[in-house]
């Protein structure tokens, strides 16, 4: 790792775009510096299919960690930039694989300049050749111990021996905003996260029903914010007091219409709040069956209230594969803290698993939803959370 001296970054999806393919990269681009913003010695070239970064002595591990949170990158690599003769890469190329301990290798030639006197496969065998008559390892040309990857270009010729996996999907932000309806749970910051992959900017809602939410479970979802908050640059957070809605609902409905009430009325905020903000749909963590609120028929009566498009990332995730994937984006033992949000409250013992919109309507009329709707509006507050803001500045 010593003697590598620039990162080259390949694009994945971006390269289906067509005619936004500029508009991609560019996005990409700079999410890539805003992720890198601590780095102050980088310099940065970008390339019709390539970000390169010249490192200038940065910490390596540190810029990796970094970049594969980066959405919209395929893959990296650590490279030993060298100039575009042979000799130059000749000697890299032994370089690396002299101080390997693999047993067998392959070199892999991208020729980006055609006017290399070179051919892609004359490179391979130069290179090879040199390496197998000083040191012990074998071609291997279809499981090589150690790829060594030679990308050349008209001035300079980019080596490595390691293609790091990127995060994948779109840069975030440049398919839109979505709003989010997040809770303390494990499943909305999951959600979060993939619909940043796929290149949306996600805002987030939230409810709580004060006093019998408390501050540390608010704080607890703001910490949630927080570390999701990071694959975009930052999130807002739009905070309902959910108390007087939710007191009505179940003085009203009572026990089995109770839960269903309750997310015709967030749905009802979030679009209003969407809105207003400029989201062009809403998100939510939900997976079919996975509790009575998230039957097919339960999510079609809540969808009925909203003409706004909503995204379930997650509809057909089990809950093994959504904790697995808290556990991968490190929100999971967060989220299992034990402080309740407004959906466990007032825990229903029945919850009706085939509500239908005329039923749901029939309970809506016995009290005024639409001014308690307003006041929660009036009411609400956003909070701005950043990847800097650790769980010792919420809780």
């Amino acid at each position: 790792m010593a003697d590598y001296d620039t990162v080259l970054i390949r694009f994945g999806e971006l390269s289906t775009k067509g005619k936004n393919r500029k508009d991609f990269i560019n996005r990409l681009y700079g999410n890539v510096k805003y992720m890198l913003r601590d780095f102050e010695k980088l310099e940065y070239r970008k390339a019709y299919d390539r970000i390169y970064i010249r490192l200038n002595g940065e910490d390596h591990d540190a810029i990796r960690e970094k970049l594969q949170k980066v959405f919209g990158i395929s893959s990296f690599s650590f490279t030993e930039k060298v100039p575009s003769d042979i000799d130059s890469i000749s000697d890299a190329c032994f370089r690396i694989a002299s101080q390997s301990n693999k047993k067998t290798f392959k070199i892999i030639t991208k020729r980006h300049d055609k006017t290399f006197p070179m051919r892609s496969d004359e490179i391979n065998r130069a290179c090879a050749g040199r390496i197998l008559r000083n040191t012990e390892l074998k071609v291997d040309v279809h499981e090589p111990e150690l790829a060594i990857r030679v990308e050349v270009h008209r001035d300079d010729t980019y080596i490595t021996s390691e293609k790091i996996p990127g995060a994948g999907g779109y840069p975030a932000g440049i398919n839109g905003k979505v709003l989010l309806l997040l809770s303390g749970g494990i499943d909305s910051p999951v959600a979060a996260y993939q619909l940043m992959k796929r290149g949306l900017q996600v805002e987030a809602i939230h409810f709580a029903s004060p006093p019998y939410t408390s501050e540390a479970a608010k704080n607890k979802v703001l910490t949630l914010a927080s570390m999701v908050s990071e694959y975009q640059g930052h999130m807002h957070v739009h905070m309902i007091n959910f108390t007087d809605l939710q007191l009505n609902i179940y003085k009203t409905a009572g026990d089995p219409y109770a839960v269903t009430l309750m997310r015709r009325m967030m749905f009802r905020l979030a679009e209003r709040t969407a809105e207003k903000y400029d989201c062009l749909a809403l998100g939510t963590g939900e997976s079919i069956g996975q509790v009575a609120s998230q039957t097919l028929e339960s999510v079609a009566c809540i969808n009925s209230v909203v003409r706004i498009p909503v995204i379930r990332p997650l509809v057909c995730y089990d809950k093994v594969e959504i904790i697995d994937l808290a556990r991968k984006i490190g929100t999971y033992e967060t989220s299992i803290l034990p402080f309740e949000d407004c959906c466990t409250i007032f825990d229903p013992k029945n919850p009706v698993t085939k509500p239908t919109v005329e039923k749901s309507e029939y309970f809506e009329k016995m009290f005024d939803y639409e001014k308690l709707i307003d006041e929660a509006m009036n009411a609400m507050e956003t909070v701005i959370v950043t990847p800097e803001k650790n769980d010792e500045d919420f809780l």
